[in-house]
């Protein structure tokens, strides 16, 4: 038996998808000053990734301070119950046709996979972003700063970090398609509301 429940609020929805929209173009503009693609030139790329970031910082700022003044941050927090049987789940249940062993409730939107994921991309990821990224800006003040690193070093982590955001990227928008039916989830973070089984 499904039911409709209401799990995303406004701010939710706005923070996710503004969010999505800052790293897709901090990745194909990162991308675009490394070399690698080109779309806008060189110039523009740099500009473009410069406010992108800045961006996302604010954004994050604000995203951090709802968190905890809402209390949504208990949604990350890690827990231990079921990790096997979604572990299972994810490799061989979903190709059976089998329910999902987690039930989404607005108290618990997260499963315990998806809090673990979200974890590492906030205290893992986006430091490492936010900090190679600031370093690699403010390069001609390094010395003032005392900064003892290289501008290729510093470079290779904020690449490194950008290829594991492309990764979490593509698989997140696979599994956001594994709902039934297949855009419930997609739905869910559009309208807010979304059909989970009883």
């Amino acid at each position: 038996m499904k039911q409709r429940l209401y799990l995303y609020s406004r701010f939710e929805r706005f923070w996710h998808w503004t969010q999505a929209a800052l790293i897709i173009l901090l990745l194909l503009s990162g991308f675009e000053i490394h070399g690698s693609l080109e779309i806008w030139g060189f110039e523009q790329a740099f500009y473009l990734h410069v406010y992108c970031g800045f961006g996302l910082i604010v954004l994050t700022a604000f995203a951090v301070f709802w968190h905890l003044t809402t209390g949504a941050w208990r949604h990350y927090w890690p827990v231990k119950e079921k990790i096997p049987q979604i572990c299972y789940y994810y490799l061989v249940g979903i190709f059976r046709g089998e329910p999902h062993p987690f039930e989404k409730r607005p108290d618990q939107k997260l499963n315990p996979l998806q809090r673990l994921a979200y974890m590492f991309l906030k205290l893992v990821l986006f430091p490492l972003q936010f900090v190679t990224g600031v370093l690699l800006f403010l390069y001609q003040w390094w010395p003032k700063l005392g900064v003892k690193a290289t501008f290729s070093g510093l470079a290779y982590w904020h690449l490194i970090g950008a290829y594991a955001f492309l990764l979490f990227l593509i698989l997140h928008a696979y599994l956001a398609t594994t709902g039934r039916p297949w855009y419930n989830h997609l739905r869910g973070m559009i309208l807010g509301w979304e059909e989970v089984c009883v």
